[in-house]
């Protein structure tokens, strides 16, 4: 355990690479694989994360801002690079400044990028959006879509690159509004690909391992290639590697007395004498007030479950009354240690969300280190 670090994030960009070829064998000749790399990377890396995915054979990346656009675009100089988001005025021209490809679904939208694109000097590839039943961002009316094709294609300062859309429910198998979506898309993108010559992408991870036929020119994949499974169940049933990991170390082992409390509100009190170990993460490290109490860490490969209330800088943990534990041990609180593992799947089942809202939260002050 490096002394100078009480909490680490582990990345395993070898992972990223790895999954990354796996989702590749996914898919048929032809279609290619983007990695979604915005939010920093879930939470990992941006730029580490998208050299690993570009190595893993993802062809393209993909962003939600124009600030993600500009900061990957000076760490990987020539790999295409989508913004899937909404853009104001002065967002455009960094967007643009990137090179990068952008996201249309409004007649006004598409007329400001050709104006500004002629002040850059040079074509914009625009990807245009159907909104085929996720209620977000895109245009909802086919008619309205093919016209927005039809403008893209016409104007000179302008290339038509894509036509998407995105799935509300495709990581809820047996669902039948995911199959709807797919039906939508499919109609629309065969009329599109009689007129136009465009990439057709539709597919995120879930869509990807659940079904070919939503993989057309290339898919999206974020959260898998992070090792996150996109049902929430265990990675490995998906032959997907977890890419990161989080620890810290243990600050103090301090004992116990019956009676005796530890943490915020005195919600957990010892029932026997027992010795609590401090461990210095917390919630403003991402590490959620909602995983204690009896969460588990792991400590050599031993659980042990949190006690008391989960603060800002500290977590403490019941060690039991014969401690093995001691000062400066590392502490596991997610990822591996000896043969237990603590998955983000784990966690998110514990805090009733999904695993890449954990992997997302993990704070800035929480230093990125590459795999021991």
């Amino acid at each position: 355990m490096d002394a100078f670090q009480r909490a680490t994030a582990w990345v395993d960009t070898g992972a990223v690479t790895r999954n990354c070829e796996r989702l590749r064998r996914e898919l048929g000749d032809g279609t290619e694989l983007c990695a979604v790399v915005k939010a920093d990377g879930y939470g990992h890396g941006m730029a580490e994360c998208a050299r690993a995915a570009v190595a893993g054979g993802a062809t393209r990346l993909a962003v939600a801002t124009a600030s993600e656009a500009f900061e990957l675009r000076s760490a990987l100089a020539d790999t295409p690079i989508l913004v899937m988001g909404a853009l104001t005025d002065p967002e455009l021209d960094v967007a643009l400044g990137a090179g990068a490809e952008l996201a249309v679904w409004r007649e006004e939208f598409l007329q400001l990028v050709a104006e500004r694109s002629a002040q850059f000097g040079r074509r914009t590839r625009v990807h245009v959006k159907y909104d085929s039943g996720m209620g977000r961002l895109g245009e909802r009316e086919p008619a309205n879509v093919e016209r927005l094709l039809a403008r893209a294609d016409a104007d000179g300062q302008l290339e038509l690159a894509g036509l998407w859309t995105h799935f509300a429910t495709a990581d809820e198998r047996g669902d039948d509004y995911f199959p709807l979506q797919l039906e939508r898309f499919s109609e629309l993108a065969e009329r599109a690909r009689e007129r136009h010559d465009l990439t057709l992408h539709a597919a995120n991870s879930a869509a990807t391992l659940r079904e070919p036929a939503s993989h057309f020119d290339m898919v999206r994949c974020g959260v898998a290639v992070y090792g996150l499974d996109p049902f929430g169940e265990d990675p490995a049933s998906h032959e997907l590697e977890p890419v990161m990991g989080l620890s810290s170390y243990v600050a103090d082992v301090k004992r116990f007395a019956e009676g005796d409390s530890a943490g915020y509100g005195r919600r957990w009190r010892a029932t026997e004498e027992t010795f609590v170990g401090v461990v210095p993460i917390g919630y403003g490290d991402g590490y959620r007030r909602g995983l204690g109490p009896e969460f588990e860490v792991l400590i050599a490969g031993r659980r042990y479950p949190l006690v008391g209330t989960v603060s800002m800088d500290n977590v403490t943990v019941d060690l039991g009354p014969e401690p093995e534990v001691t000062r400066g041990e590392e502490v596991v609180l997610l990822g591996p240690s000896g043969d237990l593992r603590i998955t983000a799947e784990r966690w998110a089942e514990r805090l009733g969300t999904i695993n890449y809202e954990v992997t997302c939260g993990i704070s800035p002050r929480v230093p990125r280190l590459g795999r021991r």
